[in-house]
């Protein structure tokens, strides 16, 4: 049976910026007043060479420093496991990508942690492309699923394939996105007079929102662009292209979590247009983003590529469209065309988001894992 006395956590991820389960994770244990230390790596080539370790006890942060190195992702990522080269004792390692888990299977073995869990935020078929970067990621993969002392993974569906692609079966929890639902602002009633679109999401080359940008030419609303990423300044520039200027800003990335949310509260619909080519990636997640719009109630306008899109249609009044601008277009203004259809997806977008509270999702999933919070 586990100790009863409260126990020291580490919590190692890549992403210097995000606000993904390795962040809520954090934010839950300091909340607690656990003993807790933290490593963020750096994801993309935007946010340098950065590692950013911090500690926290009795619900503050202690002490925080950055470690600069010179290289950039995705080359940085053979230096993750090293960053910090010393650690604290801690009870339970948490590593949210097999080089994270890496070094937690590693300080376990050196007596510097008494368990490492491995918690997926994602799974990508080929990661790297086809070739041995990739081959060496799924073997290291493969051997965290193996030997770490448990597995979490964000849906069924990236379980899965993971465990197929790595011809594993050991049991994985699943903890999906959730959200903050005590904090967040939530669009207030008659929120279509607005017309006002929200995008939430880096902007990467993988996740071009030139198709958005194409169908608000045709419409008279307004519109958000939230988030940062190499793109940024091609974004604004095809903004002014497109005329747009006067009706679109594009806010970059926005470092407090709680100015998003109140971005999306006041907005009246919110778009999540992954492109068809994305699926490799995105068919097995549980984007984030799309937690954020209904946890603010917002009608979503998307496409068919995440694993919960048709769910999101059938209960949380979301519309399915093709990646294409005029449906786009034409699926945003139904969303706003009557205050009464809005109202029901409105109401229907926070009845789904219930389920998806951190605090619950969070609290469940560690007392599964037999891990003891203050």
């Amino acid at each position: 049976m586990p100790s009863q006395a409260s126990e020291s956590f580490a919590i190692a991820a890549n992403g210097l910026h995000s606000d993904g389960p390795a962040q809520a994770l954090r934010d839950f244990l300091v909340a607690k007043g656990a003993s807790v230390l933290t490593i963020a790596h750096p994801l993309g080539r935007y946010e340098g060479g950065r590692h950013v370790i911090a500690t926290y006890e009795a619900g503050r942060r202690l002490t925080e420093r950055t470690v600069r190195l010179p290289l950039k992702p995705p080359l940085s990522y053979a230096v993750d496991p090293f960053v910090p080269l010393s650690q604290p004792f801690v009870d339970v390692w948490f590593g949210f990508n097999p080089l994270a888990a890496a070094r937690g299977l590693a300080s376990r073995r050196l007596g510097r942690a008494r368990r490492a869990v491995l918690w997926s935020v994602d799974f990508t078929p080929d990661r790297f492309g086809r070739g041995l970067t990739t081959r060496l990621y799924d073997r290291l993969d493969r051997y965290c699923c193996l030997h770490a002392d448990a597995r979490v993974e964000l849906s069924e569906a990236a379980r899965d394939a993971r465990n197929a692609r790595h011809r594993v079966d050991t049991p994985a929890e699943i903890v999906p996105m959730g959200t903050w639902l005590t904090r967040v602002p939530t669009a207030a009633a008659g929120g279509q007079t607005r017309r006002r679109v929200a995008f939430l999401g880096q902007l990467v080359p993988e996740k071009r929102i030139d198709v958005l940008l194409e169908a608000l030419t045709s419409l008279d609303v307004e519109a958000d662009i939230v988030g940062g990423g190499p793109l940024e300044d091609e974004v604004r520039g095809h903004v002014k292209r497109l005329g747009l200027g006067g009706r679109v800003r594009v806010h970059g990335f926005v470092p407090d979590h709680r100015e998003v949310e109140r971005i999306l509260a006041g907005a009246s619909v919110a778009v999540a247009p992954y492109p068809p080519a994305e699926a490799t990636y995105t068919r097995f997640a549980d984007p984030g983003k799309l937690k954020a719009y209904l946890a603010a109630g917002l009608p979503i306008v998307l496409t068919d590529v995440p694993p919960n899109a048709r769910e999101l249609e059938r209960e949380a009044g979301a519309e399915i469209v093709p990646y294409d601008a005029a449906a786009i277009a034409a699926a945003i203004e139904h969303a706003l065309a009557s205050p009464e259809n809005w109202r029901r997806r409105h109401e229907a977008a926070l009845a789904y988001a219930k389920r998806f509270d951190w605090d619950v999702l969070l609290a469940d999933a560690l007392t599964r894992l037999e891990i003891n919070v203050p």
